[in-house]
């Protein structure tokens, strides 16, 4: 689980639920056409901008944004120097021993084309499509949240214009105006609220976390790509951390390149 996902959006809800409880009565915030407006205009809208099946994936979208961890470039800089090894000192066809102990699925497609003796040009053609592929994935993902971003305060806007020429149409009783119009702005934020605390938040989320994968996904690709070329293990190793800010290499690699 991603604990800064997770304190993020609990603390945000927390400063704005205390908030309210400190500017009068919690209940006053309360109503339900408001959420009925925000949140069915805002999920409508969105099915209509995107494919159906693209909303149906919404748990797993919001699962990825707050469950995933990603991987550390270390640790598979390790890795694939450790399968370099393996390859220089054993062939290439040794490897089809360790690809059990392979968890990434990319990792693995990519040492079985070695393995198979496929052509280098063939293997990273097919792993850049691959990756190509799961970017638009991402991107699809993001743009749900982004939609319901940009919805949601709309539909907030509606809510409260809808709220103001009811008010406006009944202004026999002075007294009530005041009430009216707090009922009008409740839509605008309900709006406002999911879309920065929730919505935005985990629309950014995940463009974080494409970023992150798309980095170990392109360092697969480079180290798969060594591994069949036959390249020593230390030069395999000095090609990944190129991929690595010089604050989070080893320090032996930091000081060499001071």
């Amino acid at each position: 689980m991603d604990i800064a996902t997770v304190i993020g959006l609990i603390l945000g809800t927390a400063c704005i639920l205390l908030a309210l409880m400190m500017g009068g009565s919690f209940m006053a915030y309360v109503d339900a056409p408001s959420m009925l407006i925000v949140i069915g205009g805002g999920v409508a809208a969105t099915i209509t901008s995107l494919p159906l099946v693209v909303f149906m994936k919404f748990h797993r979208v919001v699962g990825k944004a707050i469950m995933d961890q990603p991987i550390d470039p270390m640790d598979l800089i390790r890795q694939l120097v450790e399968l370099a090894e393996v390859a220089r000192r054993d062939g290439i066809l040794a490897l089809e021993n360790s690809i059990e102990s392979i968890e990434d699925p990319f990792l693995v497609r990519g040492i079985q084309m070695a393995v198979d003796g496929s052509d280098p040009e063939v293997i990273e053609s097919i792993l850049d499509t691959e990756l190509e592929n799961l970017i638009d994935r991402h991107d699809a993902g993001k743009k749900l949240f982004d939609n319901l971003g940009r919805y949601a305060p709309a539909f907030g806007m509606i809510g409260t214009l809808i709220g103001l020429v009811a008010m406006l149409s009944n202004m026999d009783d002075p007294s009530k105006i005041g009430a009216g119009m707090a009922a009008a702005l409740i839509t605008t934020l309900y709006g406002a609220m999911l879309a920065n605390v929730l919505f935005l938040p985990l629309a950014d989320k995940l463009s974080q976390r494409s970023s992150a994968e798309v980095l170990i996904k392109t360092m697969i690709i480079q180290g798969v790509m060594s591994i069949q070329a036959g390249d020593n293990p230390r030069n395999v190793e000095s090609k990944l951390l190129t991929f690595i800010p010089p604050a989070q290499r080893p320090a032996d690699d930091r000081e060499q390149a001071a």
